[in-house]
């Protein structure tokens, strides 16, 4: 874990007067935590309501102003804004020449690397693009998680050591991600994380369907010793019906589905399929078993497909509104 906010103040680069563009759940922590490294928050833009609670709470007593002005202000700037607005954002900042040279520019999306910066580039910024690994609820524990935290760096090879060195001064672990895999990176963040919050959330709902009272509580050992399996042993850790072959088990499940909770039926035989084909290419599950366990599998997908559409993924998609988080 990185003790970079107990680093004694003669270790420290230069101090950063610090702006905020788009104060979603991402960008105050982030100021936040530099500001505990020694550097100085001057300005963040914030339009919502949320956003400016949040600029509030997170960065009190520093004013909330134009993007523009926050360009003027700080030699550090982050642009913590949604993905499909960041580009357009971009240009327009450089076109109306608030752009400063030698100003560092940096953006926290997943799927972007250091080239959507470009136009910023032109007007003489130097552009970093540093990803928080990380999910944010927009309050102080934000600041907290981040110890420790990967972030996806991505950046001229120049400015590497810069980029590398905010990260650790904001307490987290930097992870060098070469431009042209920044969006397969993110995908396989999403893949497991948000997709991971639609599946405790179903397993949820139906606990409580069944009678639990306290489904939380029942899942919380559950879950954390199967990730933890998960992350020390991989595809070793499957466990369960579908990896020993229990085809009767699976129709049981996908029946009660049907019955209780027929918009999940679809992620539920993709993510099965998913774990027989993992399970067979590491000899965890017998070819012999999985023929009829295959079979009740499509057998389900076409109950699923001729059920009136809501087998469909509507609402199991698991994505996450993220404003401005740069997720």
């Amino acid at each position: 874990m990185s003790t970079v906010h107990q680093q004694d103040s003669k270790d420290r680069p230069a101090r950063l007067t610090v702006g905020v563009i788009g104060a979603g759940r991402v960008g105050p922590a982030l100021a936040a935590s530099l500001q505990l490294a020694g550097h100085r928050p001057v300005a963040v833009s914030a339009v919502s309501d949320a956003s400016l609670r949040r600029a509030a709470l997170l960065l009190p007593d520093v004013p909330v102003v134009p993007p523009a002005e926050v360009l003027q202000r700080a030699d550090l700037v982050l642009l913590t804004v949604p993905d499909d607005t960041l580009p357009g954002l971009v240009t327009g900042l450089a076109e109306t020449g608030a752009v400063r040279p030698g100003q560092l520019l940096v953006h926290t999306s997943g799927r972007y690397g250091a080239k959507v910066l470009e136009p910023a580039l032109r007007a003489g910024a130097l552009p970093l693009a540093l990803h928080p690994a990380m999910t944010f609820t927009g309050t102080p524990v934000d600041v907290q998680r981040l110890a420790g935290c990967s972030f996806g760096v991505t950046a001229p090879e120049e400015l590497r050591l810069a980029a590398e060195a905010l990260v650790i001064e904001m307490g987290g672990e930097p992870e060098w991600i070469a431009e042209e895999n920044r969006a397969l990176y993110h995908t396989a963040l999403a893949l497991g994380a948000n997709h991971l919050v639609t599946l405790v959330a179903q397993s949820m709902e139906l606990l409580r369907t069944a009678g639990v009272e306290a489904p939380d509580r029942m899942l919380g050992p559950l879950l954390g010793a199967a990730l933890d399996n998960a992350l020390r042993s991989g595809d070793a850790a499957l466990t369960g019906p579908v990896a020993r072959g229990d085809a009767g088990t699976v129709a049981a499940h996908v029946a009660e589905l049907r019955a209780h909770a027929p918009q999940a039926v679809a992620g539920y035989l993709a993510m099965a399929r998913a774990t027989a084909d993992r399970a067979l290419a590491h000899g965890l599950l017998k070819p012999e078993l999985a023929q009829d366990l295959l079979g009740v599998l499509a057998d389900g997908t076409a109950g699923a497909a001729g059920s009136g559409g809501t087998g469909g993924s509507g609402g199991a998609d698991g994505t996450e509104g993220t404003e401005g988080d740069g997720r």
